[in-house]
């Protein structure tokens, strides 16, 4: 019984580890085309495949177009966000290349807590 119960909180602790890196913030604040990052940036290629650590990132093939609606800035710059279809996340901004810039003045504003939740079946996840 006493196993039981020490593989299930083993579980548990994994679980919660795993909650906390998928909601971890990422930077505190970002660069954007507006002030509520609506406006798409810049249209990019993928350079590279690319497969993020977690739900938050936007996975991709070579060669696929992405919309850039962000960049993350002062402690974390190499994170852009995008679009791709319906998919949205973030990536390194070196697996891409520029097309095409859309926006030339960027905005810097602070992140929100909600900028860095896993987005699962059109439902935010709170963990």
């Amino acid at each position: 019984m006493s196993r039981i119960l020490d593989q299930r909180i083993l579980l548990l602790i994994i679980s919660f580890s795993a909650s906390v890196q998928s909601t971890k913030v990422l930077s505190e604040w970002k660069k954007c085309g507006d002030l509520e990052c609506e406006k798409a940036m810049s249209r990019v290629q993928a350079t590279t495949d690319y497969l993020g650590p977690d739900c938050r990132y936007l996975n991709f093939k070579t060669g696929e177009e992405i919309m850039v609606y962000s960049k993350l800035s002062r402690e974390n710059e190499n994170l852009w966000t995008g679009s791709k279809g319906k998919d949205f996340g973030y990536f390194p901004r070196d697996t891409v290349k520029v097309e095409e810039v859309l926006i030339e003045e960027e905005v810097e504003v602070l992140t929100k807590e909600t900028d860095f939740l896993c987005l699962h079946e059109d439902k935010y996840t709170f963990e």
